[in-house]
């Protein structure tokens, strides 16, 4: 059992509990454009830490719990906190580039750093099934792509109230900081490498050409 991973969840779920009673509370952390703007940046790392409802946080939770013991057992401790603390910060981030002018726009979530630990896991162990509904398994690598591509196109499609860019930014934050820690993986594992930043690619091309 690592103290490190359940650090992480014990914070996840008493932030999230008390956002769940305490609306000020919830308001003055939550990711808001406007006032990350006017000066508040610490949203940008409390925001990851508060929660929607139950099953928001359950189901975050539950993924990091999956995916995290790969990643430390892989890396350590010190790139796995790397990871997950990072992928929020880019999920962050990005969702700063792409939604910088509308003040009103608002996201809680673990949803980035979750991702880019998933993907950090992804890229240690490509080979890895991921269950979906608990009993259709495909293979990892297959998984992350579909997922990106799907990323994609919620952000260009904005049909739904998914935070899109922060999965996104999150997954994008933990592949690049897997290759940084085990550059060795390029050369292991170069065409996963290169499927993978396949979907990273087409968002920045669409963004260049004004296409989301």
């Amino acid at each position: 059992m690592n103290l490190i991973l359940i650090g992480i969840i014990i914070a996840n779920v008493l932030i999230s509990y008390k956002g769940f009673s305490d609306l000020m509370f919830f308001r003055k952390y939550e990711f808001h454009v406007g006032s990350i703007r006017s000066g508040e940046q610490v949203r940008m790392v409390s925001s990851g830490f508060l929660h929607v409802d139950m099953m928001h946080l359950v189901f975050n939770m539950l993924t990091l719990w999956f995916f995290a013991p790969t990643v430390i057992g892989y890396l350590g401790n010190f790139s796995f906190i790397l990871v997950y603390f990072g992928s929020l910060i880019f999920g962050s981030l990005l969702t700063m580039v792409f939604h910088k002018n509308d003040y009103s726009y608002r996201a809680v979530g673990a949803s980035g750093a979750v991702t880019g630990v998933l993907y950090s896991a992804i890229l240690l162990h490509p080979d890895k099934d991921i269950y979906l509904y608990f009993f259709i398994g495909i293979p990892g690598y297959v998984f992350g792509i579909l997922y990106l591509l799907y990323s994609i196109y919620g952000m260009k499609a904005k049909n739904d109230n998914i935070g899109h860019t922060a999965h996104f930014g999150g997954a994008v934050g933990g592949y690049l900081i897997t290759l940084i820690r085990e550059p060795s993986l390029i050369t292991d594992h170069s065409l996963l490498t290169i499927l993978l930043a396949i979907p990273i690619v087409i968002l920045f091309v669409m963004a260049k050409m004004d296409k989301l």
